[in-house]
Formats: C-alpha cells, sequence, structure tokens
C-alpha cells in the first residue's frame, strides 16, 4: 500500500508544480522511463512468481536507468544516437512484453 501512496503522491506532485525538465536531460527521460518500467514489469513477475527481492529490484532498476541513459549517452557523442535509442527501445520492449506475457499466463493460467 505504500509504493500505491507514493506513487499516487509523486503523479500529484509533479501535476502540481510543473517541474520543468532541462534540456540537457530531455532526450534521455524517455529512455530512462522505458527502462524504469522494465524493471517494474520485471518486479511484478518476480512477485507473481514469489521470489521478489527488494535488493534485486532496486539494482535493476538503477542499474537499467543509468545503463540505457548511458548507451544513449555514448550514442549521442559518436552521432549515432538515434539509432542507439531505437535499439535501446527495442530490448526494453521486448523485455517489457516477455515479461508482461508470463504474468498474462500466471493470471490467466493460460
Amino acid at each position: 500500500m505504500i509504493p500505491v501512496l507514493g506513487l499516487v503522491m509523486g503523479v500529484g506532485l509533479g501535476l502540481w508544480l510543473q517541474p520543468d525538465v532541462p534540456p540537457w536531460v530531455q532526450p534521455y527521460l524517455p529512455i530512462a522511463i522505458v527502462a524504469a518500467l522494465d524493471a517494474v514489469v520485471g518486479g511484478l513477475r518476480a512477485v507473481g512468481e514469489k521470489r521478489f527481492d527488494d535488493r534485486v529490484f532496486v539494482v535493476s532498476f538503477i542499474s537499467n536507468v543509468v545503463l540505457a541513459a548511458l548507451i544513449v549517452f555514448v550514442g549521442d557523442q559518436l552521432g549515432v544516437g538515434s539509432q542507439l535509442s531505437t535499439a535501446v527501445l527495442v530490448v526494453l520492449g521486448i523485455r517489457i512484453f516477455a515479461n508482461a506475457s508470463a504474468i498474462r499466463r500466471r493470471v490467466f493460467h493460460a
């Protein structure tokens, strides 16, 4: 219940305060959000399989976000940022849908 309250409070504060995202962060924010979503869906799958570990989740969450942003940053420095952004999104999308399908199979026994 506490994580749900934290999420609701965070979204509410974000809508109320409407913080500005610095221009240098804007190219990396969508990738970081998708990486974080991958960690959350993986955590939900682990909860369903009764093997959730909060340390593993936190490390996965932080490392996914940092690594995805770092890959895109290096791609920007090499001049191939859009191609690496696409590659990161494809890989994370595949992982998200694989975890979502595992959750669906567990919930609906299909």
